[in-house]
C-alpha cells in the first residue's frame, strides 16, 4: 500500500498536513493557529475560546437546513513519547510517518492519530462540497490527554448543538456510550542526600521494550509496569541483603501511559556485586516469563557506573515499601452485565523520577463509578502516607453515564447495519473522553463516540488501520445524511 495512494484521500491530506504542526498537550498554540485561519481560509464562521478551543461551523446543505445541528469533535493535541534511542524534537520536528502493510505508523515516535486522525476527518467533512449534511458543529479540544482542561474550560453555549460525535475511540466496530472519569494521585518523599557506605560498588539497572499502552484502554491486558517491574528488584534484594542503597529510580513520563522503560541506581557492599548480578539474571528470566505473551522484547541491563550520593536510607526503605505495596492494574469489574465486563475500577503507577532531594510519584487511578474512584484515590494515597509521604489527588473529571433513550445512538447503530451487514458492539470504554465533562455542562446533548482502529497508543508503536478510516468515513457520511428534523 502506497501511502499516497490513501484513502479517503481528503482525510490523509489533512492528516499529513496535521502532523507537520507540533502540538504537544499544553503547548498546542500552533495547532490553534492553524485551524483558526484553516476555517477562515474556507469562507467559515470560526472562532477560538480563551481556553484555546476552536469551533468550525459549516451551514447545511441544500435541503437539509432543518435538520438538527451535529457536533463533531476531537482533540487536537498528541501524547509524545518516542524510542530512548531516537532522536526528535516535538515542538519542532514534524511526525515522519510510513505505511506497514495495512497499518500507518511513525518513525521512533507516537505517530498522533490519537487524536490527529479524529480532527483530519473533521475538516475533510468541512472542506468537501460533496457531504450531504444538516448544519454543523466541528470542535477541537485542546489539552485532552494530560487533564482535559479544553473541555473543563468550555463554557456553556460555545456549542449549540443537538447531537454530538466524538471521533476519539479506537476501535472501528465498536459504538461508545460511557467512559470512566479519572483523577491523579501523586506522592513525594523528601530527603537529604548522604554520602555511600564506604567500599561501596555502584551499579545501574535498566530497563526497556515494554510495550506499555494506555493506562485506560490498556490497562486489562496485563502488560508489565516499568515501575513495578523495577521496584519489585529492589524490594526484593533488600529483603535478601543488608547495605543495599539506592541513588536514583527514574522511569515513566505520562500520567496516561504505562511506562516501559527505566533505571535505578544503587550502591551495594563490594562483597555482593555478583551476587546481585547474578540475581538479577535470574528475575529478568522470571519476568520475561511472566510477560511471556504481551512483553516479548523485554530488555534487562545491567553495569557499573560512577559513585554518587544516596537517598537517605530510612526514605529509601520506606519508598521501596511503597512501590512494591500499590495498587497497579484492575481494581473491581464492572457489575452491570451490559457492560460486558468491562473494567470499572483501575489504578496505574505512571511515574517515578528522584531528584537531589525528592522522590516525585504521579499516579492515575480510572472507575465510572465516582464512588470507588474516591475510594481508589484514598488507597493509593493511604499507602505513600503510610510510607511517609505526602500524597494528593486532584479533582479530576466526571464519567460519561449512558443514555438510555437515545435517538443518536439508535441512529448510528442502524447506519452501521446497513452499510456493513452486521450490528457494531455498543459499550463503554474505560478510558476517560471529553463526553463526560460535556455532559455536565450541555446535558442536552445526545453523544456517541467512535473512530477507526488505533493500537498502541500513547507510545512509540501506535499505529492505525488504514481500511477502517475509510469505514468509518462512510458511517459518519450515512449518519450525518440521516440526522432527523428539528
Amino acid at each position: 500500500m502506497n501511502k499516497n495512494n490513501l484513502k479517503p484521500a481528503i482525510v490523509f491530506e489533512e492528516f499529513a498536513k496535521i502532523n507537520e504542526i507540533p502540538r504537544p498537550s499544553k503547548r498546542e498554540e500552533k495547532m490553534i493557529a492553524y485551524l483558526q485561519n484553516w476555517g477562515e481560509s474556507h469562507g467559515l464562521d470560526t472562532k477560538t475560546d480563551e481556553t484555546g478551543n476552536v469551533i468550525i461551523r459549516k451551514l447545511a446543505t441544500k435541503g437539509m437546513e432543518n435538520r438538527k445541528t451535529v457536533v463533531l469533535q476531537s482533540h487536537m493535541d498528541m501524547v509524545c513519547d518516542k524510542l530512548v534511542d531516537v532522536e526528535f524534537d516535538f515542538d519542532k520536528d514534524p511526525i515522519r510517518t510510513y505505511v506497514d502493510g495495512e497499518w500507518l505508523t511513525a518513525e521512533g515516535t507516537t505517530l498522533g492519530a490519537d487524536d490527529g486522525i479524529g480532527c483530519a476527518i473533521e475538516l475533510a467533512i468541512l472542506a468537501s462540497d460533496d457531504v450531504k449534511h444538516g448544519p454543523i458543529e466541528c470542535v477541537f479540544t485542546r489539552d485532552e490527554e494530560t487533564g482535559l482542561t479544553g473541555a473543563e474550560g468550555m463554557k456553556a453555549g460555545f456549542m449549540t448543538g443537538d447531537y454530538l460525535i466524538n471521533l476519539d475511540s479506537e476501535d472501528e466496530g465498536e459504538i461508545f456510550v460511557s467512559c470512566a472519569g479519572g483523577r491523579n494521585t501523586s506522592a513525594k518523599f523528601t530527603f537529604e542526600r548522604k554520602d555511600a557506605s564506604a567500599g561501596s560498588f555502584f551499579i545501574k539497572g535498566t530497563l526497556k521494550g515494554l510495550v506499555g499502552g494506555h493506562s485506560g484502554d490498556d490497562i486489562n491486558k496485563k502488560r508489565a509496569n516499568a515501575i513495578k517491574v523495577l521496584a519489585r528488584f529492589l524490594f526484593q534484594e533488600m529483603k535478601r541483603y543488608e547495605g543495599i542503597e539506592v541513588c536514583q529510580f527514574h522511569s515513566g513520563k505520562l500520567h496516561n501511559a504505562i511506562p516501559r522503560d527505566g533505571f535505578f541506581v544503587i550502591a551495594v557492599p563490594n562483597d555482593l556485586k555478583e551476587n546481585i548480578r547474578a540475581d538479577w539474571n535470574i528475575f529478568a528470566s522470571e519476568v520475561e516469563e511472566e510477560f511471556h505473551v504481551t512483553d516479548t522484547q523485554m530488555e534487562f541491563g545491567m553495569e557499573s557506573t560512577d559513585a554518587e550520593k544516596i537517598i537517605e536510607p530510612a526514605v529509601a526503605k520506606r519508598f521501596v515499601l511503597a512501590l512494591q505495596a500499590v495498587d497497579n492494574g484492575i481494581y473491581a469489574i464492572c457489575q452491570d452485565l451490559a457492560l460486558g465486563g468491562m473494567v470499572e475500577t483501575s489504578s496505574n503507577i505512571a511515574s517515578v523520577h528522584t531528584s537531589e532531594t525528592t522522590i516525585d510519584i504521579l499516579s492515575s487511578q480510572r472507575s465510572n463509578v465516582m464512588s470507588n474512584l474516591d475510594n481508589m484515590c484514598a488507597t493509593i494515597q493511604a499507602v505513600f502516607e503510610l510510607a511517609g509521604a505526602e500524597a494528593v489527588s486532584s479533582d479530576g473529571y466526571p464519567a460519561w453515564k449512558m443514555r438510555a433513550d437515545s435517538k443518536l445512538q439508535e441512529i448510528v447503530v442502524a447506519s452501521y447495519k446497513k452499510l456493513f451487514g452486521h450490528e457494531p458492539v455498543v459499550r463503554g470504554i474505560h478510558a476517560g473522553l471529553e463526553c463526560g465533562l460535556f455532559s455536565e455542562r450541555y446535558p442536552q446533548l445526545d453523544m456517541v463516540s467512535f473512530g477507526p482502529t488505533l493500537r498502541f497508543v500513547h507510545t512509540p508503536d501506535e499505529r492505525l488501520h488504514i481500511p477502517t478510516v475509510q469505514m468509518v468515513w462512510d458511517h459518519l457520511l450515512d449518519v450525518l445524511a440521516n440526522i432527523p428534523e428539528k
